[in-house]
């Protein structure tokens, strides 16, 4: 299923975020995360200091693998760096900014560097920038990281960093992709299938609702926002299919669904996996309510990012709400 056709046809839009070049050296942009904040729309795009290329429906393997990283010569990293942009009523960009991360930045331990795909949102009236770093020890460990964001005046600064531990012992390699829920303050989902939540406003505490188990091939982790909509919360969520090409290399396909739970946690509804643009490699991290429709923020290829609005008819036909 192709989401952006089935919103086109509703009436829906597309619409790209295009970053000046001079503002990111012309390597890639990517997973952008949408929040409304009263009349404003603002998102989140993450640029990233290379350029991926991928080899889409096998073809032209490169040698190493289908997909490869390809960097300016003076720097092997892979470093991330965020702008916060603001978008007019017909999603064109009006402004952009980078963020000024260099109150707590120190030296990285590791070639993954930066805040990844963010997720933007408020809590108590702070705005807040949400994502994984993974360049504070010397193996890569991967935690969530929540930053509070100044923004005045065009400018965007981080004014506060915190690294939130795993639940339990702490002693997991990598935790990402915990998405927020937006009318509950410091709780987010961690997983899907069964549902996780975890609040973290003193420290991490879960809860798991093994109850709500869905048979499912793969494993649902986090994407957009958790949204209240019509007493129930809805989210987009991203599965990966991992397999093996003919050359016997790991390559992998990116799919999302629309996920319903009501007020109790429980799912009420997985829909069938789609695509946004038809890429294997596409990913979404923002979703937010505006004027009748869900806009939801996603990325392709690792080198473009775009706003998709969908009418609220048609959202509610995928929900089944």
């Amino acid at each position: 299923m192709n989401l952006t056709q089935l919103a086109l046809l509703s009436g829906g839009q597309v619409k790209p975020i295009i970053i000046p070049a001079e503002a990111t050296g012309g390597t890639g942009i990517m997973n952008p995360s949408i929040f409304i904040d009263g009349d404003k729309i603002l998102v989140n795009v993450r640029h990233i200091n290379y350029i991926l290329y991928h080899s889409e429906k096998g073809k032209f393997h490169h040698e190493w693998g289908p997909l490869q990283y390809l960097h300016p010569e003076t720097d092997l990293t892979l470093t991330t760096y965020n702008h916060l942009c603001e978008l007019n009523e017909d999603l064109d960009l009006v402004s952009h900014t980078k963020i000024d991360t260099s109150l707590f930045d120190v030296k990285p331990l590791w070639e993954f560097i930066g805040l990844e795909d963010c997720r933007l949102f408020k809590w108590n009236n702070k705005l807040y920038l949400c994502g994984v770093r993974r360049d504070t020890t010397p193996n890569g460990q991967g935690r969530m990281e929540l930053s509070e964001i100044s923004y005045r005046n065009g400018k965007a600064v981080e004014i506060s960093r915190r690294r939130i531990p795993a639940p339990g012992p702490d002693n997991s390699y990598c935790e990402k992709n915990w998405v927020p829920v937006l009318d509950q303050p410091y709780t987010f989902v961690k997983w899907t299938n069964p549902t996780e939540i975890v609040n973290v406003e003193e420290k991490t505490k879960t809860t798991i609702l093994k109850d709500n188990y869905k048979e499912l091939p793969r494993d649902l982790r986090g994407s957009s926002h958790i949204i209240p909509y019509k007493d129930h919360y809805i989210a987009i969520m991203h599965e990966v299919a991992l397999y093996e090409t003919e050359m016997k290399q790991k390559d992998a396909t990116y799919l999302h669904r629309f996920v319903v739970w009501n007020k109790n946690w429980d799912i009420e509804y997985i829909g069938e996996p789609f695509s946004f643009l038809g890429g294997e490699i596409e990913f979404c991290t923002g979703a937010a309510l505006y004027k009748r429709s869900l806009l939801v923020s996603f990325g392709h290829q690792d080198n473009s990012a775009y706003i998709l609005k969908i009418p609220f008819n048609k959202l509610d036909q995928l929900c089944h709400l």
